[in-house]
């Protein structure tokens, strides 16, 4: 049974990625900073996005309305990582950016179902 956000899978997922993108914000070299900001920016908004909406999930409605903006948040980012390939900046290794880019595939596959089942996981 589900009694903290902390224990949504797609929260723990979202939390632990967190480390990674910090690496690979500080590999973008300084004078990237609308990259650097918008990455940063926008890995804590997933997992503190799902917060909030486990904060209102007595409404269904409200809850959904929050993991739907983490899923786009989250596909928000899969750009960025998909940006930050694409500059091939000399020390970020395309395979860093792969990962993280599967990583947050699976975080939006998982808020894309927990807004279809969320009444069966109450």
């Amino acid at each position: 049974m589900i009694k903290d956000v902390t224990d949504l899978h797609v929260y723990q997922r979202s939390m632990a990625l967190i480390l990674p993108m910090k690496r690979l914000v500080s590999l973008l070299p300084k004078n990237e900073y609308t990259m650097r900001d918008q990455c940063t920016k926008t890995m804590y908004r997933i997992p503190a996005t799902i917060a909030e909406g486990w904060g209102k999930k007595h409404s269904e409605k409200e809850f959904k309305r929050f993991l739907e903006m983490a899923l786009g948040s989250s596909d928000e980012i899969i750009t960025h990582v998909r940006m930050v390939n694409i500059c091939k900046f000399s020390r970020v290794k395309p395979e860093t950016c792969d990962a993280l880019i599967r990583e947050y595939k699976i975080v939006s596959k998982e808020l894309t179902n927990l807004i279809k089942k969320w009444k069966n996981f109450q």
